[in-house]
């Protein structure tokens, strides 16, 4: 089996997961998530006060640590949307993760990766639906390339969300 571009960061008890398409180009080469300086990633972590400083990339290992993990619906594929071929999402790879560790979240990092996950298109917030008892919400992408659909008030209601049903004494900035 082949390994993943970038590991799964994900364990039982998480309060949130983020889930984006792919690794881009520069997060495969530095083996970190949202690695290109240009992405919002981890600026709005901070700023929605998810984290309790802004972390660089290569720290992305210590967000277990805050209730938080992170995984990608390709896990074998890396580049822009566009780049990637039609069979690069795995789906139903994606559902067992999620039921397997079952965090309190599924937030999709752009609409693209919630449209996939979901098989249809989706506004920004919390979804209807849920993936077993995972509830899943739909972000902004962070991604330079998307900064004309920035807004990072569906950011706040996730962190909103999140510390609303984090049990007390859980780690979340």
């Amino acid at each position: 089996m082949r390994e993943p571009i970038l590991p799964d960061l994900l364990q039982p008890g998480l309060q949130l997961v983020f889930c984006g398409t792919a690794a881009g180009r520069r997060s495969a080469q530095e083996g970190a998530y949202y690695a290109h300086p240009g992405n919002l990633f981890w600026r709005a972590l901070h700023a929605v006060q998810l984290t309790p400083r802004l972390f660089a990339p290569a720290e992305y290992p210590l967000l277990p640590a805050l209730g938080i993990g992170l995984t990608d619906l390709a896990k074998h594929h890396m580049g822009n949307d566009d780049e990637l071929p039609r069979d690069a999402f795995d789906i139903e790879a994606l559902r067992r993760r999620i039921a397997r560790h079952a965090p309190g979240v599924l937030a999709f990092t752009s609409k693209a990766a919630a449209r996939a996950a979901l098989g249809r298109p989706a506004d920004y917030g919390l979804q209807a639906e849920r993936f077993g008892a995972t509830r899943l919400f739909v972000l902004p992408s962070p991604s330079g390339q998307a900064r004309g659909h920035w807004d990072v008030a569906p950011w706040h209601a996730l962190a909103k969300l999140v510390r609303a049903g984090s049990p007390a004494g859980q780690p979340l900035a």
